[in-house]
């Protein structure tokens, strides 16, 4: 597909989600933009897609829950989409002294919390705990979270006024301190610190404070954490996107994968190859956002892939597709547990010793994830299958690191999904494979991606879901912030190329700051 001219204000390497924000957000303002995506549909990890063929329902395939979209990205594009809260907000099951325990989290904490809490450590010593900690950790996130969409802020400045001992806990000292500092119930302990490890392979006292980022990052989404379902799929975010990007002007070609760009200060020349036609195709721009890993984008810029920068992803993904949901032997309804995340594993000891195994490179014997379903809070993602008892299930696995499947990916994958389901199956009644459906082709409706799987669906390097560690959402004391694109957290070493994806300062997760970012960064360059 041709383009409509040869030269473009800006042309937008990626068509995610935060590509397709920063496209909006520039054709609104004037500029023309093109938007160059390599797969032939737009959204990056950020889709809904037919899993299991033949049976209707699309499944947020990649990434599932949306938190830290802030609602001004939402109400300046008029997406019109609906985020639902969950009515559970977690449940974590466990079993003590020969009996089978489940630790229930409201929504909305009322009565059956507390009790839950009381009935896990026998008094209410820790459920005040619980909430003296996210109360606290509430008062930096409602102070955080609006600066998201504006200039970089010191470090100082965001410290202001915070209580020292909660700073110095979330920002300066390990965060598995202020865990054990706050809590002394193991699962307690657990639930909250897994926040610190989604996307993240770090050991709770790891001196880097990436699992400290990472929870800050769980945590402050529009200034309450919360972590809701988007109606109709994932996909349903990345349309609306589109469509906002489409109607400012904005020229959106998919199967035109970007192999070349040759930059200065003063501008780029942006090579492609045409799927469509197969042809190669160029043109020239003033600015180029990177809507792909900071590693990739070295790469296409003409560095050499370095392994020793490579980002490396840590997880396992497995999307279910069940014919109903499975019992518990807590004896908790199954529609309230997997309503809201359901921990698996999660134990604060066990978190630490599934780390040790991953750490010396093997596969952890009970691995830890998260469960949730989404069809619970929104089943029109079943399509004609809802109303039949029908439900999907998303895991999300921990510690998983890219390493533990180099050697022989497809025999590691089983081992893990394996150990995965056993340690799932260890809190139900009956196996969860026994509720798993079958397709019209004869398969188990079940669907395993490990890191290298991510990495070629998505060119995500090393399948990190956040393009890399995460960074502090502020500027160090000292840092420069001179230009535009220092600024707002987008920079790299040349001025007419910056960031705009997750790899960019407060990127991670789908939120659109990094598309967001990048087009104010540009608008104050005009």
């Amino acid at each position: 597909m041709k383009t409509r001219q040869s030269s473009y204000d800006v042309v937008v390497v990626g068509g995610g989600h935060n590509g397709l924000t920063a496209a909006a957000y520039l054709a609104r303002a004037g500029l023309s933009v093109l938007v160059l995506e390599r797969l032939d549909h737009t959204g990056g990890a950020a889709v809904s897609a037919e899993a299991f063929p033949g049976l209707g329902a699309r499944l947020s395939r990649y990434s599932y829950l949306v938190s830290l979209l802030p609602e001004k990205v939402v109400r300046d594009l008029d997406l019109g989409i609906e985020l639902r809260s969950r009515a559970t907000a977690s449940y974590s099951p466990v079993r003590r002294q020969g009996r089978n325990l489940g630790l229930l989290v409201e929504h909305d904490e009322g009565r059956a919390t507390r009790e839950s809490f009381r009935a896990l450590t026998g008094s209410d010593d820790e459920y005040e705990a619980w909430r003296r900690f996210y109360d606290d950790v509430a008062k930096i996130a409602v102070h955080v979270a609006p600066t998201l969409t504006e200039p970089l802020v010191r470090a100082r400045d965001v410290a202001a006024g915070q209580d020292a001992e909660v700073w110095s806990g979330l920002v300066e000292r390990p965060i598995g301190q202020l865990i054990e500092g706050r809590f002394t119930d193991d699962l307690v302990r657990g639930v909250v610190a897994t926040d610190a490890l989604i996307g993240t392979f770090a050991d709770l006292h790891d001196p880097s404070l990436a699992q400290n980022r990472c929870f800050l990052y769980h945590l402050v989404g529009n200034g309450t954490g919360e972590w809701k379902v988007p109606v109709r799929g994932m996909g349903a975010v990345t349309d609306a996107l589109a469509k906002a990007a489409a109607k400012a002007g904005a020229e959106v070609h998919v199967s035109a994968g970007v192999s070349r760009i040759e930059a200065d200060a003063d501008g780029a020349e942006v090579t492609w190859h045409d799927g469509l036609k197969d042809k190669m195709r160029s043109v020239r721009t003033r600015y180029v956002l990177g809507n792909v890993a900071p590693w990739v984008l070295q790469i296409l810029l003409g560095g050499d892939p370095d392994p020793a920068t490579k980002p490396s992803g840590a997880q396992l993904k497995i999307n279910f597709l069940l014919s109903r949901l499975p019992r518990l032997n807590s004896g908790e309804d199954p529609r309230t547990a997997f309503a809201g995340t359901f921990h698996v594993a999660e134990e604060y000891s066990a978190l630490q010793a599934s780390y040790a195994e991953a750490a010396a490179g093997r596969i952890p014997s009970r691995p830890p994830g998260e469960l949730y379903c989404h069809s619970l809070t929104d089943p029109s993602i079943l399509g004609e299958l809802a109303g039949f008892g029908a439900h999907t299930l998303t895991y999300f696995g921990l510690h998983m690191p890219e390493a533990l499947f180099a050697a022989d990916p497809e025999t590691a994958k089983l081992e893990a999904v394996r150990r995965a389901i056993e340690t799932i199956d260890e809190q139900l009644v009956e196996p969860l494979m026994s509720c798993v459906m079958t397709g019209p082709d004869g398969k188990l409706c079940i669907e395993a991606k490990i890191p290298q799987e991510v990495e070629a669906d998505l060119a995500m390097p090393g399948g990190h879901i956040f393009h890399g560690d995460l960074a502090w959402p502020w500027a160090s004391n000292r840092e420069s912030l001179d230009t535009p694109q220092q600024q707002w957290g987008v920079a790299t070493e040349i001025d007419s190329v910056l960031l705009c994806g997750s790899g960019a300062r407060r990127g991670g997760a789908v939120s659109g700051l990094g598309g967001h970012n990048a087009a104010q960064a540009v608008l104050a360059l005009r």
